[in-house]
């Protein structure tokens, strides 16, 4: 449930009863009302005619501006014009010490103890943790307490009544936060588009990467199975050679083959050497024999 939503609901009893409250009676209400618990909200309470009318009346007007101070002001305030105001009571002053609270979140979001300490008029950090306490308890403010770093961070805060003349300020200030807005979220709208382009051309090029990458593996992976082709034996391989390699083997074999005939061709050249050596020295025995028997003869003779 969001803060100070049953506000309103505990002020409608005082509401009724200012329908015929008129002056001491209205001054006494006011009172009662800025005296009661969880009621933190009475500009309703402040618009009733017979209210209105204690402005006018020298006797209490001071109780109309005791009800303008609890639905705007702060507890600087009524300490500035004290000696102008009714008394305040336990009730009132932590009450409005407690509505000071929530005007000071609305202008900063961590609240240093010190300068509540001093805002506040309170005396010692236990006594303002205390008095935090209890404000969250009331449903005015939530936050967190940090002891470590003496300071009070706020996160929600319930809406106080405006005072007059503050509307104007008040949507100027929304239209500058809403201008604000809309310039950071066209800005980011920016941003993403560009990331958005960004990842998009990243993406192709690593995919363009990615294949040249495969591509060239590829190539590498196909050289060194050939070259393993290559320095195997024949029958060791698993697979059939790949074309460069059966180009290469056909080329072995047809060195093999000529080199093969080279060899026959020098032996069949020596063989016929051999033979002619053979017939050449079976002349010159004969020549030398037929010699010898014509000198035989002649001796005869």
């Amino acid at each position: 449930m969001d803060l100070g939503a049953n506000f309103t609901a505990k002020l409608e009893p005082f509401l009724l009863m200012s329908k015929s409250a008129k002056g001491a009676g209205a001054a006494k209400l006011i009172q009662d009302a800025t005296s009661a618990p969880g009621v933190f909200v009475f500009a309703e309470l402040l618009d009733q005619p017979n209210i209105q009318e204690l402005a006018n009346n020298e006797q209490h007007a001071a109780f109309f501006s005791l009800l303008q101070l609890f639905s705007y002001k702060t507890y600087s305030d009524y300490l500035q014009y004290k000696d102008s105001l009714p008394a305040l009571n336990d009730a009132q002053t932590t009450k409005l010490k407690h509505l000071t609270l929530v005007s000071l979140a609305h202008d900063r979001r961590i609240l240093p103890y010190d300068h509540l300490l001093s805002v506040l008029q309170v005396s010692s950090i236990r006594e303002l943790e205390d008095l935090i306490i209890d404000a969250i308890y009331q449903d005015v403010i939530r936050g967190k307490l940090d002891q470590k770093e003496q300071q009070f961070e706020v996160e929600y805060i319930m809406g106080r009544d405006l005072e007059p003349g503050k509307v104007e300020s008040l949507l100027a200030a929304l239209q500058h936060w809403a201008s604000t807005t809309s310039a950071v979220l066209a800005t980011l709208d920016d941003k993403l588009a560009k990331l958005s382009k960004q990842a998009v051309q990243e993406k192709a090029a690593k995919e363009t990467y990615d294949k040249a990458y495969q591509g060239v593996l590829g190539e590498i992976t196909e050289k060194q199975k050939e070259v393993k082709l290559v320095n195997r034996p024949v029958n060791t391989l698993k697979s059939g050679p790949t074309a460069a390699g059966i180009a290469l083997m056909e080329r072995r074999k047809e060195q093999e083959r000529l080199a093969a005939e080279e060899r026959e061709r020098e032996k069949k050249a020596a063989d016929e050497m051999d033979v002619d050596d053979e017939n050449g020295k079976g002349k010159t025995r004969s020549s030398s024999q037929g010699d010898a028997s014509k000198s035989r003869k002649r001796n005869r003779t």
